[in-house]
Order: structure tokens, then C-alpha cells, then sequence
């Protein structure tokens, strides 16, 4: 008979759980250094090929964004626990790397712009990692600053949609900074979220964190643009 704790868990039951969630942490980890050969091959054929949605309109452009990105989650969603949910995300993922086109066209004009696209990777790398991990070893439950910093993102999207028409540079820079805090504070939630067994699918916790990731690493690359560019 197994031992049974105050809770009224067995010792195998919760060793079970720990067992869950190290496999989906751990799959969600290897997902999402996978999603990063996708994103590279979209932004590479964006470059090279000069896409963009937003060159005539970045109003309907941003319109015809949202519409194909919400199509992806709600495909995403409902095929997560399948191959065809990993081919969708990893489909998303190049997608998204396309839509870095403009960003990284407009930083490759400066002479470091290779150097800020490193500088931008390595510091989203090192946000990541060290969010990560305090996520992975807090005893802080996280898990309240979600409705806020979905609270903070409406506002971001709301302010730059608004931005795209008052054109004012310190609203952009605002937003930016903003982004790179909301989205790292993101992190905690969704790692945590992993590691407390309260997302146990894979597909959908990269999906969350690749979110954070993209978010981060481009609105840093903008920044990084504005305060360090060398265009002599």
C-alpha cells in the first residue's frame, strides 16, 4: 500500500507529476530551439526577397497579420496534441520569421547591423535564461501577474495601432521598452506555469514562450537600432 501524505497523494502519484512535468518542460525547451530554424529561414527569405505586408498600408497590413496569426492559434489549438499541432507551430514559427523582415532590412542599412542582430539575439538569450531559471527555482507564485501583463499587452497592441497613424516617435519608444518588460515578466508566468503542472501540453507552452521570445528579441532590435545604429 502506498504511503499517503497530508494531501491525500501517494508518493508515486507525485513522483508521477514530477515526471509529467520535467517531460514537458523539457520537450517545450527542445520544440523551441527547433522553432528558431524556421523563424531564421522566414526572416532570410524576407530579406532576400523584400516581403512585406506593410509597404502599401501598415494599416491593412497589420489587419491581414492578425488574421492570419489568429488563424494559426486557433489550428494550433485544436490539433495540439497531434504531429499536425508541431508542423502548425513550426509553420507559424517561419511565418513570423518572414515578418521580421522589415526590422532586420531596416537594421542591416547600418554598418553594425550584423553586430545590434547579435547584440539583440544574445541579450534575448541571456533575458530568457535567467527568467527561465528563476521561474524553474522561485517558491514566488507568479501565476497573478498574468491578468496584468495581459492587461499591459492589449494596451501595447492598442498603442501601436494608434502609433501607426500619430507617427510619434517617443509613443514607438515607449512601446518598446514596455514590450521587453512585459514579455520577460511573461516568461516567469509561462515557465512557471510548466514547472507548477498547470500546462501539461508542449505544443501550447512553446507557443507562449516562442511568443515571448519573438516579442523580446525584436522589440530589442528596434531599440538597439535607435540608440546605437552607425549609419557613417
Amino acid at each position: 500500500m502506498n504511503e499517503q501524505n497530508t494531501f491525500g497523494y501517494s508518493a508515486s502519484n507525485t513522483l508521477t507529476d514530477a515526471i509529467t512535468r520535467n517531460r514537458v518542460l523539457r520537450n517545450t525547451f527542445a520544440l523551441l530551439a527547433l522553432t528558431m530554424v524556421p523563424t531564421i529561414l522566414g526572416a532570410w527569405v524576407g530579406v532576400t526577397t523584400g516581403f512585406s505586408f506593410f509597404r502599401t498600408s501598415p494599416f491593412i497590413g497589420f489587419i491581414v497579420f492578425m488574421a492570419i496569426a489568429f488563424g494559426f492559434f486557433w489550428a494550433i489549438e485544436k490539433n495540439k496534441n497531434t504531429g499536425t499541432g508541431v508542423l502548425l507551430l513550426l509553420g507559424f514559427t517561419g511565418f513570423m520569421g518572414l515578418m521580421l523582415t522589415g526590422i532586420l532590412t531596416h537594421t542591416l542599412q547600418f554598418k553594425n547591423g550584423a553586430q545590434l542582430i547579435m547584440m539583440a539575439f544574445g541579450a534575448t538569450s541571456l533575458i530568457f535564461a535567467g527568467m527561465a531559471t528563476w521561474a524553474a527555482t522561485s517558491k514566488t507564485n507568479f501565476e497573478g501577474l498574468g491578468k496584468f501583463l495581459f492587461i499591459g499587452v492589449i494596451l501595447l497592441i492598442l498603442a501601436s495601432v494608434a502609433n501607426i497613424f500619430l507617427q510619434i516617435p517617443a509613443l514607438a519608444l515607449t512601446v518598446m521598452v514596455l514590450a521587453v518588460g512585459i514579455f520577460s515578466a511573461f516568461i516567469l508566468v509561462d515557465v512557471q506555469r510548466i514547472v507548477n503542472g498547470g500546462e501539461t501540453n508542449y505544443v501550447m507552452a512553446t507557443l507562449s514562450i516562442y511568443l515571448n521570445v519573438y516579442n523580446i528579441f525584436s522589440n530589442l532590435l528596434a531599440l538597439f537600432g535607435i540608440v546605437g545604429g552607425d549609419r557613417d
